[in-house]
């Protein structure tokens, strides 16, 4: 209530009036004395003086009297304003001329605790000297008014009136300014748009003032708690709502069989007294079991729509609902039941599985994710969302799963790809380094040959060392193979005539118990393909599908042309779209799993038995099939039998220009020779066998380790005017200056200067890195008449 303090001197006898009655006592003294003075009469002067001091008095008493009734008029006064004030929304004071505090309002006296007299209500900001000139203003003009202070309830505004019957008051209102008032501010949002949309979600609110009034509500609240929708203002709150016995809060003006109703208070102030509140209220759903059940039905309908992988359980843990779209993610069979989470994965996530359930179905509502490992899909762990679930009947968690076989498969692709790259970029080194070793082996038993004749014991063990030698040689070859750096020899040619003379070969190597049919279709396009390799290419899959076939069975060899149009039909990711001429190998045998399908193309995977086969048959045939170009697919199905199916691009070439010349084989006399050659080579072994198989020949051979001095062997003869060199035979791969980059040097000085290259890998991606002309090409590991021959066929080409 509003606080009043009264004066505290008597209404009879003020100390201001002690003056007065000085100078009238004197002046009646003055005037006796003069009148004695003049008529000399003392009764008559004294007569005089007790006649003034009788009216003095009399006149004393009549205005004390009539202050005494002003006073108490004004403490009268005082007090009414006190209660007119004690309900206002602001905060009033009222001052007098000596700037004590008369009375204030009971907001006052919470906005400023121990009721301090305006202006020194410590006011930040310099706010108390704005008051003090607010103040001062007001005395002389009658009002004043300031804005913007600073205090801890926000920004305010005050306002200073001089108000009394003798305008010797000051009356202060001070208030929230417009804009920075959370209650002003939720009351426009609750009478706005914002309190149709919190209808429109079911939400009903409210804002009370500190005596349960309403202050402001939107429609919906005004419909079921007043049964009127356009005013707001000055019911009571409590009056509209009805809580029984059983603590149900439902509207009075719905009956007690109303929908019960959840009640949210969220204070506007700070709690300090009779604060404003805003009541949210919502219909408790979960108080009506038919209700809920029902909206559970519609939630159940709406799940089984959805794309996403969802399921309902109660607090203990029990599903009661899944969509097919779980079911397909977790991988279920058909028909079979699943009456828990925890049936759904593995036995080591079971505990907890069902501890996250019953986590999330009793806390609050919030979701979190568990990595598990599917009891029907144990691959790889996948992602189970659990979020706890309110309002949906028994329904107390909400289950996720997300079908991501096909990202899983994308990513299984993405591995296997990066893990052949990188084991086909090994085993090309080890090829290479490897090719190194086996042609200085087979050099140098080609150079123990020729010292050595037939029958001699020694012949006969050297022979042996370099059949092993070739055998280590197609080692290589296979590795290179599935690295594709091996080094092809491409021939424009029809499939046909290359199944034709490996046919007798794949008849004995299929044995008696398998059958083979090979079919050809027609307008076969031309492909360009290493034949011997493509041969090989045959005979492995005809040897996987004979080892498949244990009680024998068909293998079917069959060619056909595959139209642009044919291959959009079957609106394959990988295959581009042009026209092909296929190659199609079936067997009638087991089957190759679909677990393993996938697996098969990799090096040193075989499902034979421990002893039988190397592993290297189908990454042979695929690195091949790629190197050409081609595509190769595998289709199988167990206990029935297995395809695979190459796709060579058909070539458009020219045939007559791009087929190479026949070889001829040179005889023994021709490969005898003339001239000087460098050889570069920083294999020791290599080049010592090199520099003697090629003087042999009778060639002169000067030898560098690296291209540094190999650029020095050249500069030294140029300045010396000597011999020229002929023919520079160098290594590819060298560390500091490889092959490439010694031509270049060596070219700027002799332009002319034939060059012959040897490596161990392909010779067409070297061709496509080396990018020079007039380069002749010896693959390794040769022989010391592969060596000859080459140096040959160079110079004769550049005398060309």
């Amino acid at each position: 209530m509003a606080t009043a303090f009264p004066s505290s001197a008597s209404p009879d006898f003020q100390p201001a009036d002690r003056p007065i009655l000085i100078g009238v006592f004197v002046l009646g003294v003055v005037t006796t004395a003069i009148l004695l003075w003049l008529l000399g009469d003392a009764v008559t002067a004294g007569v005089f003086l007790a006649v003034f001091c009788a009216a003095v008095g009399l006149v004393m008493l009549h205005a004390s009297r009539r202050e005494g009734v002003s006073r108490s008029d004004a403490q009268a006064d005082i007090g009414l304003m006190s209660a007119a004030i004690d309900d206002s929304s602001e905060a009033i004071a009222i001052t007098d001329r000596a700037g004590r505090l008369i009375c204030a309002s009971r907001v006052y006296g919470q906005w400023f605790p121990g009721l301090p007299a305006p202006p020194g209500l410590a006011i930040g900001d310099h706010g108390d000297e704005r008051l003090a000139q607010a103040g001062r203003a007001a005395w002389r003009d009658g009002s004043a008014t300031v804005a913007g202070l600073v205090t801890g309830r926000g920004r305010l505004v005050a306002t200073a009136t001089r108000a009394g019957a003798a305008e010797d008051h000051l009356v202060w209102r001070l208030r929230r300014m417009d804009g920075n008032d959370l209650a002003d501010e939720t009351v426009r949002m609750v009478r706005g748009d914002g309190g149709t949309r919190l209808g429109a979600a079911g939400v009903m609110a409210a804002i009370v003032d500190g005596g349960g009034r309403i202050v402001a509500a939107n429609r919906v609240f005004l419909q079921r708690a007043l049964g009127d929708d356009n005013g707001d203002a000055g019911a009571h709150v409590f009056a509209d709502l009805l809580d029984d016995s059983r603590n149900i809060i439902r509207f009075r003006s719905e009956g007690e069989n109303a929908t019960p109703l959840r009640v949210v208070q969220v204070p506007l102030d700070d709690g300090i007294g009779e604060s404003p509140t805003l009541f949210l209220l919502l219909d408790d759903a979960a108080a009506l079991r038919p209700a809920a059940e029902a909206a559970s039905g519609h939630i159940e309908a709406l799940l089984a729509m959805l794309p996403l992988g969802l399921a309902l359980a109660e607090r203990d843990g029990r599903i009661l609902f899944m969509n097919d779209a779980f079911r397909r993610a977790a991988g279920l069979p058909t028909g079979q039941p699943v009456l828990y989470p925890s049936d759904l994965v593995v036995k080591e996530d079971k505990a907890a599985v069902a501890d996250a359930v019953r986590r999330f179905a009793a806390g609050q509502r919030m979701s979190g994710d568990i990595a598990v490992r599917l009891r029907y899909r144990p691959e790889e762990p996948v992602a189970l969302t659990i979020a706890g679930a309110r309002g949906l009947g028994e329904a107390a968690a909400l289950l996720s799963l997300k079908d991501n076989s096909e990202e899983s498969r994308l990513k299984n692709q993405v591995a296997q790809a990066t893990k052949m790259q990188a084991v086909g970029q090994l085993a090309g080194g080890v090829a290479h380094d490897f090719n190194n070793i086996l042609t200085a082996i087979i050099g140098h038993c080609d150079l123990m040959l020729l010292r050595h004749r037939p029958g001699e014991s020694d012949y006969d063990d050297i022979q042996q060392i370099r059949q092993n030698s070739n055998r280590a040689a197609g080692l290589t070859r296979q590795l290179l193979a599935f690295s594709r750096q091996q080094t092809l020899r491409p021939q424009i040619l029809q499939l046909p005539d290359v199944i034709s003379e490996i046919s007798n070969l794949i008849k004995r190597l299929m044995g008696e118990q398998v059958k083979l049919v090979v079919k050809h279709g027609r307008n076969l396009g031309q492909v360009r393909a290493d034949p011997g390799q493509l041969e090989q290419v045959i005979v492995n899959l005809a040897v996987n599908a004979r080892d498949a076939m244990h009680g024998g069975g068909t293998l079917t060899v069959q060619t056909y042309a595959v139209t642009a149009a044919e291959v959009r039909r079957l609106n394959s990711d990988i295959l581009p779209v042009a026209d092909y001429t296929a190659l199609s190998v079936s067997d009638t045998g087991t089957g190759i799993p679909p677990e393993l399908l996938g697996k098969i193309f990799e090096p040193f995977f075989t499902t034979k038995e421990v002893g039988k086969g190397t592993g290297l048959g189908l990454s042979t045939v695929y690195g091949i099939v790629k190197q050409s170009g081609g595509f190769i697919f595998a289709d199988s199905k167990p206990g029935v039998g297995t395809s695979f199916v190459i796709y060579l691009p058909v070539h458009r070439a020219d045939p007559v220009v791009d087929a190479p010349p026949p070889p001829k084989k040179p005889k023994q006399g021709e490969l005898w020779g003339t001239g000087t050659i460098l050889l570069v080579e920083d294999e020791d072994m290599v080049r010592a066998v090199a520099e003697r198989a090629l003087s042999r020949q009778g060639y002169k051979v000067l030898t560098a380790a690296n291209g540094e001095e190999a650029l020095e062997v050249l500069d030294a003869t140029a300045e010396e005017g000597g011999e020229e060199i002929d023919l520079l035979v160098s290594d590819v791969v060298m560390p500091t200056m490889d092959g490439p980059t010694l031509v270049r040097h060596a070219r700027e000085k002799f332009p002319n200067l034939p060059i012959l290259f040897m490596s161990g890998y392909a010779e067409e991606q070297l061709r496509r890195s080396i990018d020079l002309d007039r380069v002749a090409f010896l693959a390794k590991p040769f022989s010391v008449q592969q060596l000859a021959e080459a140096a040959r066929d160079a110079l004769a080409q550049n005398k060309v």
